[in-house]
């Protein structure tokens, strides 16, 4: 099992292309099997989940052409049948089949997926809005199994929270059903509009994708497809932390500012620059490090998933900053990894106080999930000698060649193969 070393202490300079968005390809990839005409990806992330997601439609019956540039899926000859729970469980994205299987075929079988151990993450509002289009659903051994009796009537989707899967699951299923359906509540984030965008360009007509109100006219007419997909968000904000918490500065090529308000305002307010540039923007962390209070929210609130890499930042600024987590419960386990490297942090239910200023020094560290993973990384950039994180397959999962791109920016860090 692949291991990351780093010795810390080197201050990063340079340019770091960012990405295609991770999150926002997976569930590209599963629309694109609604069609049965060829959709071209562009942008998409080398990273295993896109891997394994891509893995995931061929075993349905889709056709799989990858390039250096291009990833082109014709699910012409796609066949409706179950993928083995084997296959599934290693990620959560696999759910966002059962609307386009459903939407294609009238009926769908998937096993309930798996995913990061970051708290329940329920799929029932997958469900509960399959169901407020007309869908009759069930969980049977494992199984979600969903019907529609001829095709999807289409409806009214109210959401309980605003869910980025749920919102995703309920796009692709309205755009089958017999006329208007409505997603109120629906999640704002910028991959709920690439995703609206990339099934407009298939055919679909969609209104209002990035706000809380989204119209979907249904009976598509389905064409082929090409789609550039976003830069990941979340990556950038990973640099852009690297960038703060080695006293740094790095241009973060491809990244889009205005995907990153909430991330910005609290780089700065910790005593980072950041500012525009011809390619995306810069962040400078050669000022003395500050304290704040982050509250994870939807979009276009502060991230979940970039609450692990601001808590290694927090560690460096001297004083308390309060980290409170609002969107999954259990995704503090990288705490007591970064306390293993010296790091003064109390948790209290959904709270940490990070008590920041003292050194971090190298340790053996274990990675839990991918952000927390990430989170390790960073700390041990920062920390006093040699760190060495163990199971970062969690970070090929979502980052592309982060080793690789840290070390071109002047990282001391080696991948320790086996």
């Amino acid at each position: 099992m692949d291991r990351l070393r780093i010795i810390g202490g080197r201050r990063l300079q340079g340019a770091v292309a960012v990405s295609g968005a991770k999150n926002a390809a997976l569930p590209q990839i599963a629309a694109a099997l609604i069609s049965p005409h060829p959709v071209e990806l562009t942008n998409l992330p080398a990273v295993s989940d896109v891997d394994n997601m891509l893995g995931v439609a061929q075993l349905y019956g889709a056709r799989i052409e990858r390039d250096a540039h291009a990833t082109t899926i014709d699910a012409g000859a796609l066949v409706p049948r179950e993928v083995a729970y084997d296959t599934v469980r290693r990620m959560r994205a696999t759910v966002l089949f059962l609307a386009p299987l459903l939407a294609r075929f009238g009926a769908a079988r998937v096993s309930l997926p798996g995913g990061c151990a970051i708290g329940a993450r329920p799929v029932d509002l997958h469900l509960k809005a399959l169901t407020a289009l007309g869908a009759e659903v069930a969980v049977e051994n494992g199984v979600i199994v969903a019907s529609a009796a001829g095709e999807l009537p289409g409806g009214r989707v109210v959401l309980g929270s605003p869910s980025v899967g749920a919102t995703q699951t309920a796009m692709m299923a309205a755009t089958a059903a017999a006329g208007e359906s409505e997603i109120v509540n629906a999640a704002r984030e910028p991959e709920v509009a690439d995703l609206a965008a990339c099934l407009v360009a298939m055919g679909a007509r969609i209104e209002g994708a990035g706000t809380h109100r989204i119209l979907v006219q249904g009976r598509t007419e389905w064409r082929p497809a090409k789609h550039h997909g976003i830069p990941d968000r979340i990556e950038a904000g990973t640099y852009a932390v690297a960038a703060a918490i080695t006293g740094g500065q790095l241009e973060l090529t491809n990244a889009r500012m205005e995907h990153l308000a909430a991330v910005i305002q609290v780089l700065e307010t910790m005593g980072a620059s950041v500012w525009p540039s011809n390619r995306g923007l810069v962040v400078t962390g050669d000022g003395a490090l500050r304290t704040a209070d982050i509250t994870t929210e939807p979009y276009p609130g502060f991230p979940t998933d970039l609450q692990a890499q601001f808590m290694a930042l927090a560690c460096c600024a001297p004083g308390t900053s309060l980290i409170r987590e609002t969107i999954f419960e259990n995704r503090f386990m990288h705490v007591p990894e970064l306390m293993r490297l010296g790091a003064d942090i109390t948790l209290q239910g959904t709270t940490a106080a990070v008590r920041g200023g003292t050194p971090l020094k190298g340790a053996q560290v274990m990675a839990t999930d991918l952000r927390a993973s990430v989170s390790l990384v960073l700390a041990a950039l920062a920390a006093e000698g040699e760190t060495v994180i163990n199971r970062v397959y969690h970070l090929d999962r979502g980052y592309e060649q982060l080793d690789r791109k840290l070390a071109q920016c002047g990282a001391e860090i080696e991948r320790l193969r086996g």
